[in-house]
């Protein structure tokens, strides 16, 4: 978080809303690589999308495919169960949110966060 802080604050005037906005799908995508790497078993990755709320037949598909990591986090699966309000329970905060923040200041008590 204080690295992700930094660095929109020293690059907050010269860049622009679009590029942090590449930056977050990115880093979303990447997330979703780190849950399902860390998943690392069929049987957990299985277990893990029927709790994200994908049916039973549908987690046992993709739970063995044979589809990489990257490809699996890029997929409409991934997508659709880790969707960026589940990252922001887990304690993600977006860059586009924090560079909104900056210009329209949010009581201290929505930027406390808690890692995952």
């Amino acid at each position: 978080l204080p690295l992700m802080r930094g660095f929109v604050n020293y690059y907050r005037k010269a860049t622009g809303y679009e590029k942090y906005k590449a930056l977050d799908a990115w880093i979303r995508n990447r997330l979703r690589y780190c849950i399902w790497h860390d998943w690392k078993q069929p049987q957990k990755r299985a277990k893990g999308l029927r709790k994200l709320g994908v049916k039973p037949r549908l987690s046992y598909q993709y739970a063995n495919t044979r589809m990489g990591g990257w490809a699996v986090a890029q997929s409409p699966i991934m997508k659709t169960t880790v969707t960026e309000k589940v990252l922001q329970k887990k304690g993600y905060l977006s860059f586009t949110d924090y560079y909104i923040s900056l210009k329209y200041p949010l009581p201290k008590s929505q930027l406390s966060f808690t890692f995952l």
